[in-house]
């Protein structure tokens, strides 16, 4: 959520435009303003119309104006094919400050006077009305007369008297002016924009004037309070030569500020146009140096040193009920967008758990693929060295080899090794059983893969088993046997001796 401290410029009819994140607008001022930050237009420093005045290093003595804000196309419009810009205000012309010490002097006397001291009626009751005129000034709103021969004094919300008043913090833009990114806010709904988006980019187009050298792009859409819809487009200007480049954004901005051209673009229902362009080192030196009229200095130098990112952010006054509405709908609307966005990102999340919880099955799956084909090659090739080494006698390094084998055998059929692990593992898997069967709502199962060389490693435990024991009954046959031939044979001898 950022404020855009770009040029600003509003419809001269109409009745709320949008502040938004956008930007501070500026708005018309009468003939009497002895200020000006920007070129005329109709809104409030933050948007709003109706506003009082609150711009930057003035205090009393101006004559009633309504608003001036931070944004104007800084420097002079440099021009592009089909547009007849002007020149623009320079910057010193923009920061500089009329002399009106006797102005604001009178103000400033008249104020203390309607506040403290008023002789309009020449007895106890000035005394309730100062404390009315006080009230009024406190509010922020109303007229102080203190004296027959001389006018009453407007309270407004800038008046230094005033409670309702606050700092807080905008961000400012980091685009640049060749960006050429202009914002433009429009009295319509963003499912509207996004329908007719391109009607829209053709309309801005032969507002253009129709150049075939120049095309319309927009670069984003946002919602804003209010069923308002901001879009930021920029121009790309292509030349003969091939090249292109994208026009100013001050320079498109000065453009749609011209009297015909803003009516064309009030008639698409653009109700306020910013040029999003950044504020340069001296500007926001400038605009920090003053602080806005009738904001109290240490207030606003107590707000510059609780900046939490003063890289980022400029502290802006809020003064009023309705600048603290229209930023409490921007904020609750960019709260809105951050969980929608949330949502979007926790979907996207889920479907990656998904994706991830498929991908982890399926390398499971082909990792058991990968072991049994590695065990078929095995035999393929024992098989294929059997058949080639027919015939063959035994080499030293087979020899060797069926050693180790041997001892690798031994190894495993050893009680204390892995056959004691093994049966241990048995005795557990039973317990597990019993448990099961007690507790129905604990199961534990062994992996297929892995039950399957249990019963391999079993069955050939079995084999040898089945092997020695045959081994042994034909050892004790032929310990029988040779038993029974010494027996024969004692007799013999025994005849030949006697």
């Amino acid at each position: 959520m950022a404020f855009n401290f770009g040029a600003a410029a509003g419809a001269a009819a109409a009745p709320n435009p949008a502040g938004a994140f956008g930007g501070f607008g500026t708005t018309t001022t009468t003939p009497g303003s002895t200020f000006s930050f920007s070129t005329p237009a109709n809104t409030g420093l933050f948007g709003a119309t109706q506003n009082k005045t609150f711009g930057f290093g003035t205090t009393f003595g101006t004559a009633p104006t309504t608003g001036t804000g931070l944004g104007t196309g800084l420097g002079t419009g440099l021009g592009f094919g089909g547009f007849n810009t002007q020149q623009q205000p320079t910057l010193g012309g923009l920061f500089s400050q009329p002399a009106q010490a006797p102005t604001q002097s009178n103000q400033l006397i008249n104020t203390a006077s309607a506040l403290s001291a008023p002789t309009l009626l020449g007895d106890e009751r000035d005394a309730i009305l100062a404390k009315w005129n006080q009230l009024q000034a406190f509010w922020g709103t109303g007229k102080g007369y203190f004296n027959n021969n001389i006018a009453p004094v407007e309270f407004t919300q800038e008046n230094p008297f005033c409670r309702f008043k606050a700092v807080g913090y905008s961000c400012m833009s980091n685009n640049k002016d060749e960006d050429g990114l202009v914002a433009l806010v429009f009295n319509r709904k963003e499912t509207e924009i996004r329908g007719q988006q391109q009607q829209l980019v053709e309309s801005l187009h032969k507002i253009l004037g129709s150049n075939q050298t120049l095309m319309v792009n927009v670069e984003g859409v946002k919602t804003m309070p209010d069923d308002q819809t901001e879009i930021v487009i920029y121009v790309v200007e292509r030349s003969p030569n091939g090249t292109s480049r994208r026009v100013p954004a001050t320079t498109l901005y000065a453009h749609f500020e011209q009297a015909n051209i803003k009516t064309q673009l009030q008639q698409l229902g653009v109700t306020l146009s910013m040029a999003r362009t950044e504020l340069s080192p001296a500007q926001v030196k400038q605009l920090l140096q003053h602080p806005p009229a009738g904001v109290d200095p240490i207030i606003w130098e107590q707000a510059k040193v609780d900046n939490p990112d003063p890289e980022k952010l400029i502290p802006v006054p809020m003064v009023g009920f309705k600048e603290l509405l229209r930023r409490l709908k921007v904020q609750d609307q960019m709260t809105k967008q951050h969980q929608s966005r949330l949502d979007i990102i926790s979907e996207d999340i889920s479907e990656l758990q998904k994706n991830q919880t498929t991908t982890m099955a399926k390398i499971a799956q082909y990792k058991r693929k990968l072991m049994d084909l590695s065990h078929r090659t095995l035999q393929v090739l024992i098989k294929q060295e059997i058949q080639r080494k027919s015939g063959y006698a035994i080499q030293a390094d087979e020899e060797q080899l069926r050693v180790q084998l041997d001892t690798i055998q031994c190894e495993l059929n050893a009680p204390t090794q892995f056959k004691g692990r093994l049966n241990e593992l048995m005795s557990q898997i039973r317990m597990q059983n019993h448990f099961g069967a007690v507790r129905s709502e604990e199961r534990y199962y062994i992996d297929a893969d892995l039950l399957g060389e249990i019963r391999q490693h079993l069955k050939q435990q079995q084999e040898g088993l089945s092997h020695l024991i045959s081994i042994i009954k034909d050892d004790l046959e032929d310990t029988k046997l040779i038993e029974h031939g010494l027996n024969e044979s004692i007799p013999v001898r025994g005849g030949i001796f006697s």
